[in-house]
């Protein structure tokens, strides 16, 4: 189910289940994975983009390897708040995955989470075909601590 509220969407992840986070892009998706104590996301994988059948033949592969039970995906909110392309994109894609893994799935902001991931990889002089390289995956691991930093607030 497509959950709107981090709080119910934590509650529908078991205790010994880890939490996927996808940031979806226009070329390539990021993944990261959160420990099963849902305290400390790492980056997972980039993946080119590819048909959605394909891509979800590979989170199919990352389930049975990790055995995630929820996925956060960064939803790009539009600064102003409204919803944008981008965000559609998103939504449309959390939805088809509520649909065919069955299992909650939670939209989270990620406004300007590429841009922060990318000042730091500048600020640490990783060179720019490294940071094309990895940004994706940061990215994702940066949208899933956030969820999981307001967890540790919220709880």
């Amino acid at each position: 189910m497509l959950i709107n509220d981090p709080l119910i969407f934590y509650k529908e992840v078991t205790s010994n289940e880890c939490i996927l986070g996808i940031d979806p892009g226009t070329k390539r998706i990021g993944l990261a994975i959160s420990d099963i104590n849902k305290k400390i996301s790492s980056p997972l994988t980039t993946l080119e983009k590819i048909k959605y059948t394909d891509m979800l033949g590979e989170l199919e592969k990352i389930k049975n390897q990790y055995l995630f039970g929820g996925i956060v995906i960064g939803n790009p909110i539009n600064m102003d708040g409204t919803i944008g392309r981008k965000s559609q994109s998103s939504n449309s894609l959390a939805n088809n995955l509520v649909r065919d893994m069955k299992m909650p799935v939670l939209l989270w902001d990620e406004r300007l989470s590429t841009s922060a991931v990318e000042r730091m990889l500048i600020d640490a002089d990783i060179s720019r075909k490294r940071r094309k390289a990895i940004i994706d995956k940061l990215s994702a691991a940066y949208i899933l601590q956030g969820y999981l930093d307001y967890l540790v607030i919220n709880l």
